[in-house]
């Protein structure tokens, strides 16, 4: 078990406090689970972990997006802690999943309690417009980020300032049962994520693809850049196919309109004939 340093915290924490604010700043995609597992990882010292952790986290909110008012489970701010605590601990990417998915479902009443105190701001930018003050519109729209960032960065840097405390409190007191169903839940949830992306696809019109995708990676042991390419060569050859059909349909279409003049020119009576 490591410790970790003052720096690695402030960074964890301001890391935190990007991923919620960019999506109303900059949309650098810093509250990605993957993106963020990276950028934990890299300060951590352990990259695989990070993007282990990221990239299975990621797998959870694949089709989901935060349209309107709605509120997703934060996996970005779990991905964090999970890869910061998983480091410390030596715990591995069973324990740092385990770690996450509970702290991205916690913060998703945080977030609602952001958005509730960003209303305040609104309310004052209405009052600010009465008075024809459009020039405050700007400061109150960066004041209102305060919430959204102290939504992460207060919970990040408790789990870090005390994760030793609390790493050790998990290894010595929780049983053992309860661990092991963390290690089951974090090796099931890429499956679980795997199986919500696909509702969203044209499974049964695919279905052979699917299948020739899963025995290069199960049975043949094909990397997974292996199957990147065997998939993009396979959607190659189906939009070549598609092109030639697109193209034999235009030609029939053209053969077809000219044979119909044909036969309409052979019925015509000519000046001459009258």
């Amino acid at each position: 078990m490591q410790d970790i340093s003052t720096l690695q915290i402030i960074l964890l924490t301001l890391l935190a406090v990007l991923g919620g604010i960019d999506p109303y700043i900059a949309g650098l995609q810093l509250s990605r689970p993957v993106i963020a597992g990276f950028f934990a990882g890299l300060i951590m010292g352990d990259l695989t972990t990070g993007l282990l952790v990221g990239a299975t986290l990621q797998l959870m909110v694949l089709g989901v997006g935060t349209f309107g008012g709605a509120t997703i489970p934060d996996f970005a701010t779990g991905a964090i802690i999970g890869t910061a605590l998983a480091v410390v601990a030596d715990g591995g990417v069973e324990f740092a999943v385990g770690v996450s998915v509970p702290v991205g479902l916690l913060m998703v009443q945080l977030d609602i309690l952001a958005r509730f105190c960003g209303v305040y701001f609104s309310h004052r930018v209405d009052t600010i417009i009465d008075k024809m003050e459009f020039d405050k519109i700007v400061v109150y729209s960066w004041l209102s980020l305060i919430p959204m960032a102290l939504s992460r960065a207060i919970p990040v840097a408790l789990s870090l300032v005390f994760g030793n405390n609390i790493v050790n409190l998990i290894l010595n007191y929780v049983p053992d049962w309860l661990m092991g169903g963390l290690e089951v839940a974090g090796a099931v949830l890429p499956v679980v994520g795997i199986g919500i992306l696909l509702q969203y696809l044209p499974v049964k019109r695919f279905f052979g693809f699917l299948l020739i995708g899963y025995l290069l990676a199960a049975y043949f042991q094909l990397p997974l850049m292996g199957v990147a390419v065997a998939g993009f060569a396979a959607a190659f050859i189906y939009y070549m196919v598609l092109q030639n059909n697109d193209e034999s349909n235009d030609n029939n279409q053209v053969a077809q309109t000219s044979s119909a003049q044909v036969d309409v020119g052979k019925g015509e009576i000519l000046d001459d004939e009258l």
